[in-house]
């Protein structure tokens, strides 16, 4: 994965001048914004966080903070942290619910799906038309989308028991994610950028019409999160976000970061996840 995210990292950077001039570098700017206000942020919030840090550890057993690995500008991979929402045991509750239909359905579903390496278009065409190497095999990406989307929706619940009371509560104000004002201060993310993504998702953009995603700052909020506020649309596209990524990476400014960060604030209010 990371040898083939640095050829074509390399490859579009060969291409376009435009990512060779903001490369994955922070402005100067943008890092002393960063610093100056995620110190002040800390400070401020300390009370906050210190009181959440003692929910999570007189609601259930377990870490205070969950570290998951995601990739972030340049391909760097690094810890994300959040503050743990799930039950230390969430894996034994998924097996003991495995007899559910809708877990059955899935289960059929993507046992109906597994039986080729190919998807349904590229075995119409006899071969596939978009290679990828996964755990040092090939896989057609279309694929591996298809199974990675199945297994997404089947890990999903409408009231999901993994997570625990405080947790759901954290993750309706997104105050699970204030940890990562300390991801800031080391300087793996900016306040503002493209979210860092979890490591299958960030194999699947590689192409060299998505890799300038990557060729920006990763950040806490970013351009799609206040847009999907802004026109009031309930769900949003891989592809719209993708796009959105894009345009953030060519155009982003000071002005730009700080308009973000003011719509942001009315976004933490809404139930769904931005």
């Amino acid at each position: 994965m990371q040898y083939l995210a640095k050829r074509q990292l390399l490859r579009a950077k060969s291409a376009s001048e435009k990512i060779e001039k903001i490369g994955v570098e922070t402005p100067f700017w943008k890092r002393a914004m960063d610093v100056a206000a995620t110190s002040f942020a800390l400070l401020c919030l300390s009370p906050i966080l210190l009181l959440v840090a003692l929910l999570i550890r007189f609601d259930s057993r377990g870490p205070i903070l969950y570290k998951s690995k995601r990739v972030g500008s340049g391909y760097k991979i690094f810890s994300l942290y959040k503050f743990r929402t799930m039950r230390t045991d969430a894996d034994q509750l998924i097996s003991k619910m495995a007899s559910q239909s809708m877990y059955s359905r899935a289960s059929k579903v993507e046992s109906d799906t597994s039986g080729s390496d190919l998807c349904s278009e590229c075995q119409s065409l006899g071969k596939c038309q978009k290679l990828l190497f996964f755990d040092n095999k090939e896989i057609c990406e279309l694929k591996y989308k298809e199974e990675k989307e199945q297994a997404a929706a089947f890990m999903k619940f409408q009231n999901d028991p993994r997570i625990t009371r405080v947790g759901k509560f954290l993750r309706n104000t997104s105050l699970d994610e204030l940890p990562q004002l300390l991801n800031i201060l080391k300087g793996d993310m900016s306040l503002v950028g493209n979210r860092p993504l979890p490591l299958y998702e960030a194999e699947k953009l590689t192409t060299d019409d998505k890799i300038l995603r990557f060729a920006g700052p990763g950040g806490l909020t970013g351009l799609w999160q206040v847009t999907k506020r802004g026109k009031g649309k309930e769900d949003m596209s891989e592809e719209e976000r993708i796009q959105l990524d894009i345009e953030y990476v060519k155009n982003f400014s000071f002005k730009m970061d700080m308009k973000i960060i003011f719509m942001t604030f009315p976004a933490l209010f809404q139930s769904e996840n931005v």
